[in-house]
Formats: C-alpha cells, sequence, structure tokens
C-alpha cells in the first residue's frame, strides 16, 4: 500500500507540470493580454490628457503608446523576461504556494480566493450534504421496489429535474418565490442580510439558512438524478446475484439481507466517490448560479479572471485546484481498499 501511495504521489509531478505548461503556452498565445488591455486603455484616455494640455503623456497621437512606455508595461506585468524564464518563476514561486497579486483586483491572489471561498463552500458543501443523503435512501427504496408505481414516480420526477437546468431552475424558484411574480419569501441576494451582523447566534444561523434554500436547491436538483440512478442501479445488481438467494434460503428476513449483505457491497461504487465529491465540494462554484443570485463565489472569479486575462488568478487557482483534484482522485481509490477488503494494491506492484 505505502509503495503504491508513494508511486502515485511522484505520477503527480509530472501531471501537475504537464497541465501549468499546456495552459501558460496558452496564455502565451491568446490576444488582447495585460499588456494590450492597460495599451488600450491608456490610448483611449490619452486624447483626454493630450487636450487638456499635459504636454507630455502617455499618448503620442495617433503614434500611440511610446516604446518607453510600452516596455515599462510589460516590465510592470513581468512579461520583459522570456516566456521560459518567466514559467519557471512562477513554478518557482507555486512550489511554496505563492500565486502573486492578480492584475484585475489588485490583492494577492491566495487572498482573493479566501474571500470568495465562503459561498462556493456553501453551495458545493450544503449540495453535497443534500444530494448524498437524499439519494442513497431513495436509491435503496427504489430497488426495492424496482417496477412500482412509487418508482416510476420518482423516477419522473428525479428525471425532470435533471432535465431543467439548474440557471432555468433558479430563475422560475425566483419568480415563484422571491418576490417575482407569486411570493415573497426567500432573499436573493448574498449569503446574509444586511444586518446579519446585529442578529442573535440563532437569528445569524437561520438567517444564512434562508438565503440559501433558493441556490442550493437550483445547484442540487441536477445532481439527484445520476446518485439516485446510480444507488438503484448498483443495489438492482447486488440483489439478483447468487448469494442473495441463499441467505433468503437461510430464513434471513429481507431487512436483514439488504442491510447485511447487500448493502456492503452495493455501496461500495458509490462511496469510493465519496472522499473526492467531499473535497471538489469546497472549492467548486457555478457561474449562473451564483450570477442569479447574486453570489461572489469561485465561479464568477474563475469567469471574470478568463475575461480580464488575469493570468495570476487563472494559473494559480488551476494549480492549487489540480492538486487538489490528484489529492482526490487518490483519496477515491484507496477508499476502494477501505470498504472492499479484497481489492489490495499491494497485488498490482
Amino acid at each position: 500500500m505505502n509503495r503504491y501511495i508513494l508511486k502515485r504521489l511522484l505520477l503527480m509531478i509530472p501531471t501537475l507540470f504537464g497541465v501549468m505548461l499546456i495552459t501558460f503556452t496558452i496564455t502565451q498565445f491568446v490576444p488582447g493580454g495585460p499588456v494590450e488591455r492597460m495599451m488600450t486603455q491608456l490610448e483611449n484616455h490619452g486624447g483626454g490628457e493630450a487636450a487638456a494640455g499635459s504636454g507630455v503623456g502617455l499618448y503620442q497621437g495617433n503614434q500611440g503608446l511610446d516604446s518607453d512606455r510600452v516596455e515599462q508595461l510589460k516590465k510592470l506585468y513581468g512579461f520583459d523576461k522570456p516566456p521560459l524564464t518567466r514559467f519557471v518563476s512562477m513554478m518557482s514561486s507555486y512550489l511554496v504556494f505563492d500565486f502573486g497579486q492578480s492584475y484585475y483586483h489588485h490583492k494577492s491572489v491566495a487572498q482573493l480566493v479566501i474571500s470568495k471561498l465562503p459561498v462556493s463552500m456553501s453551495l458545493g458543501l450544503w449540495s453535497f450534504i443534500i444530494v448524498y443523503s437524499v439519494c442513497i435512501p431513495l436509491g435503496i427504496a427504489k430497488a426495492v421496489r424496482d417496477g412500482s408505481r412509487f418508482d416510476m414516480l420518482t423516477s419522473t420526477f428525479i428525471l425532470v429535474g435533471y432535465a431543467i437546468p439548474g440557471f432555468v431552475l433558479g430563475i422560475v424558484l425566483i419568480v415563484l418565490f422571491g418576490g417575482g411574480s407569486f411570493w415573497n419569501i426567500f432573499p436573493l441576494r448574498g449569503l446574509v442580510s444586511d444586518n446579519w451582523a446585529d442578529l442573535d447566534w440563532m437569528s445569524k444561523i437561520l438567517d444564512y439558512l434562508w438565503h440559501m434554500v433558493l441556490p442550493i436547491t437550483a445547484s442540487a436538483v441536477g445532481s439527484l438524478a445520476v446518485m439516485t440512478l446510480l444507488t438503484k442501479n448498483s443495489f438492482l445488481e447486488e440483489i439478483r446475484k447468487q448469494y442473495v438467494m441463499t441467505a433468503r434460503a437461510k430464513g434471513l428476513s429481507e431487512q436483514q439481507v439488504l442491510y447485511k449483505h447487500v448493502f456492503r457491497n452495493a455501496i461500495i461504487p458509490i462511496i469510493t466517490g465519496f472522499p473526492g465529491s467531499f473535497i471538489t465540494a469546497f472549492f467548486t462554484g457555478s457561474l449562473l448560479i451564483e450570477t442569479i443570485f447574486s453570489l461572489d463565489g469561485m465561479g464568477l472569479l474563475a469567469y471574470e479572471s478568463v475575461l480580464n486575462r488575469d493570468y495570476p488568478v487563472v494559473l494559480g487557482t488551476l494549480y492549487f485546484f489540480t492538486i487538489i483534484g490528484l489529492i482526490s482522485r487518490l483519496l477515491s481509490d484507496l477508499s476502494y481498499v477501505l470498504v472492499d477488503p479484497r481489492i489490495s494494491f499491494d497485488k498490482v506492484q
């Protein structure tokens, strides 16, 4: 086991390096980088400066920015060095988790990500809890009652929910319950109310949960179908196996057969995805959900960073989330051994 873990950790190094190298290379060929954007902004304001009689300005009529100013901008953003030198310097800083400063927000990337995490953690973690706590019992009930009216009705509801995009459901919820055309029940903006700091601790908790009802509903409904059907199919496959018939022939009740024999085998493909889903729930963001409900989280940050060519944020968050993704995959693989003692990585060396 230890040898397998060490091999996986060592394989993460070239994987991480390759992801960063490819992304960094692509950014070198994307038009409209930070230097070009700043040049455009200065040129757009340069005419006004000249008209004001400033004499010497950044903008020189139809000539645009002079070469010295352009070089100053390149040096400001670090583009005065060769790409290979910049990549090596960037990766050296990333090894100690120094992600630099954002071009657009003018603050450190780490500080910026930390400020956005509460929104993403709220959406991801609550959606994760709801999906697993609803889908596993529902999937088991559907497997036991396979082909019944209950099975068909629940399948219809969850498939309809799966077919509706999250942002469309969010808009519907706003219209129905957010003071649109019907009822004004739930708030629409932010994680908490403006007077949240003045509330007592119980009122703070209720206020926070009240704000999260609509966005979590819109975010979680689409995931219910996949996990529910996965649970149902996994249990159905086990229920139809020979050892279940043998257990029944020995006189065991259906509850004993289901929870003492079927459950521990059928839950393996579901529980092995638990570590990865749990970890990524803290860091994922949804641009459309955050935009609809005015939540400033990781989804909106990622979109703005790409749009504004904010490379420190793009590359810094990619580096961090790639590490998180690789670790979560390793934990998912290791969970197979924990839940199924028949599996041993020591045999595959």
